[in-house]
């Protein structure tokens, strides 16, 4: 049976292991994703073409096979080995940047055309219609997108406890082996899993509400199964129907 002492000593580490594991790969993965895909956009085919060989190569390896190679390949290949943590952290970073490369490439594609025209009129260089244009515009429309890899960018994390790496699954399964008690260690698994994933969720979308009030944009507010947004549209055609009526 799991004992206060189990969970003290290897538990509430696991639980900063992941922690760190998802902010050291997360941050990795934005830098890889915001300078891949914006290279992606680029007018030059050779920036285009190395970047779409990072995005084609890393979107197509397991990242859990990424990983066995940085932490037993590599060392015979170079005859130095990454620290355990770090050789998780690489894998997830690059492997998910690479996801996320193309959530900012579609972003920017997005963007219309006279906005980069009106930056090009204004004399801008490319990295000012980036900055003052193309991004501002652009990012609302990554979050909700980036919401959903960072879920899934917190649940590859467990992948870690594969190679040694000390966090929360990796505690679980020496309590399971100790033990022999699968149901409840596997559900308070779950449900550790569950809480980061909500907090995360919740962050993100007062993250998505700050980025669209900052570009003039009212988000939609819920109210009971409909949300405001639906409700204006509704009022807004009734209003018309009235005109339209007192007009006839």
């Amino acid at each position: 049976m799991m004992t206060w002492e189990f969970f003290r000593e290897w538990f509430l580490p696991g639980i900063w292991v992941t922690i760190q594991v998802l902010i050291y790969s997360t941050v990795l993965a934005a830098v890889v994703a915001f300078v891949v895909g914006t290279l992606r956009t680029s007018r030059f085919w050779i920036v285009r073409f190395v970047a779409g060989t990072y995005f084609e190569i890393f979107r197509g390896m397991s990242a859990l096979i990424l990983m066995f190679w940085m932490a037993f390949a590599v060392p015979l290949m170079l005859g130095w080995q990454f620290v355990p943590l770090w050789s998780g952290t690489l894998a997830l970073g690059l492997t998910y940047g690479a996801y996320g490369s193309e959530i900012v490439r579609g972003a920017l594609a997005a963007v219309p055309p006279a906005q980069q025209e009106a930056g090009i009129a204004l004399s801008f260089t490319r990295m000012q219609r980036l900055r003052r244009i193309e991004l501002p515009q652009a990012w609302p429309e990554m979050i909700p997108p980036f919401n959903n890899l960072l879920i899934e960018l917190l649940k590859g994390t467990s992948l870690v406890s594969v190679i040694a790496v000390a966090d929360m699954t990796f505690a679980g399964n020496l309590q399971r082996l100790a033990t022999a008690e699968s149901a409840p260690i596997y559900t308070l698994l779950l449900v550790l899993y569950f809480i980061i994933a909500f907090i995360l969720t919740r962050l993100m979308r007062m993250l998505e509400r700050r980025a669209k009030a900052g570009v003039g944009r009212a988000p939609e507010k819920k109210s009971g199964l409909f949300t405001r947004k639906l409700s204006a549209r509704g009022e807004s055609v009734q209003a018309s129907t009235q005109a339209a009526g007192g007009v006839g």
